[in-house]
């Protein structure tokens, strides 16, 4: 017997109620899921934002540092030293330090500030999410950058001219970005000099240095120069500090178990929604699969017919779940949290998507396999 996708189409539009069913099934799973797929990728961007905002090819920290947000100083003096290594073509210093920002409305606000050198700014913030000013206001007196999407924590505006104290000191925003935003903290970026003003840190001390490779040498090479012959510093990779202080921050905070655990519930739920209800309409449908093995179909055939209704659910199922979880990215952008389904998390979701269809498809399959063919005839 010759099998067709329009006799799969047939069967689902048979039973509406049921293939509804299924398909809401699927919705619901697959938006669930790739919900927090969404938000957790959103969530470890934030993690690891001080690394991944900046251009060096190699992190230089403390010795017992492994999470990105919780830097401690080193001597300046490292800096030449690490400088003087035959791979290393520039050495960037930067500090990272802690503040609190209070403005004229009353509010208050616990602020992260980041500073690098003029004119390179190698720690940031990234020229291209600079919405209002130029990396070079960062010079002008007292100057800082500020989130668009920080704004309701800034007093209200964080537009270029806001004025405002730091620890008490004065500061002004000269520049403004949009979606530079940090984990546990408000992002400012400034001149090196100043972000130690504001924290009263001494010039010989940093928070960072940022490694440039010389052109056609191995940046792991250069990590493991750095590490064997400069004491009381340890080099990173920019990648593998990146994914260092995202697996600190998760470890502390059971940030992955707890999204883990919701998008399992989602896939184990959307599994049995789809196996039940599909088991439930081939039960309606006893008769038309015996029918067909009567006149011929093999197993074979019918376990084809079946995993193609599943991928058809499926289909339709992904696609009106992308709609609604491009409702859910948009909605979540309008208050700062720009959530992003790339290819590689979308192609993931889809993956899963089928995968839940076509092996809750199995409660159906068991069912129609044990059906004889003279069964039609019996009343």
């Amino acid at each position: 017997m010759k099998f067709g996708i329009k006799t799969a189409w047939k069967f689902i539009r048979f039973d509406k109620t049921k293939s509804i069913g299924v398909v809401v099934g699927i919705v619901i799973s697959t938006f669930l899921i790739g919900q927090q797929i969404g938000t957790f990728n959103f969530l470890t961007g934030l993690m690891s934002v001080l690394v991944k905002n900046t251009t060096a090819d190699i992190w230089v920290v403390d010795n017992k540092t492994t999470d990105a947000n919780q830097l401690s100083l080193i001597d300046t003096r490292k800096e030449k030293e690490i400088k003087s290594l035959a791979g290393v073509k520039e050495a960037f210093p930067m500090v990272v330090t802690n503040g609190k920002a209070k403005f004229p409305n009353g509010t208050s606000a616990v602020v992260n500030i980041i500073g690098s050198e003029f004119p390179y700014f190698k720690a940031g913030p990234d020229s291209a999410k600079v919405v209002q000013g130029e990396l070079s206001d960062l010079v002008q007196e007292a100057a800082v950058s500020a989130d668009y999407f920080d704004r309701s924590n800034f007093g209200g505006s964080s537009n270029v001219g806001t004025s405002f104290e730091i620890n008490g000191k004065r500061a002004v925003i000269t520049l403004q970005t949009k979606g530079i935003r940090g984990w546990g903290g408000y992002l400012m970026y400034t001149t090196i000099d100043r972000a130690r003003f504001y924290s009263n840190i001494p010039s010989t001390a940093m928070s960072a240095l940022l490694v440039k490779v010389k052109k056609g040498k191995d940046v792991d090479q250069v990590v493991d120069q750095i590490n064997n012959s400069i004491y009381g510093v340890r080099a990173w990779r920019t990648s593998s500090l990146s994914s260092a202080t995202i697996n600190s921050v998760l470890a502390s905070t059971g940030l992955g178990a707890s999204t883990g655990s919701l998008v399992g519930f989602a896939i184990i739920a959307g599994f049995f929604i789809i196996g039940l209800t599909m088991y439930s309409s081939a039960l309606d449908r006893i008769k038309d699969y015996g029918t067909l093995k009567a006149i011929g179909a093999t197993d074979s055939y019918i376990r084809k017919l079946i995993l193609t209704q599943a991928a058809l659910f499926a289909i339709v199922g992904f696609m009106i779940a992308f709609i609604f979880l491009l409702g859910f990215k948009n909605g979540m952008y309008q208050s700062g949290i720009v959530i992003d389904f790339s290819p590689g998390i979308l192609f993931i979701i889809l993956t899963v998507t089928f995968s839940i269809s076509l092996f809750g498809a199995v409660f159906a399959i068991r069912r129609i396999k044990n059906v004889e063919p003279a069964s039609v005839f019996r009343g």
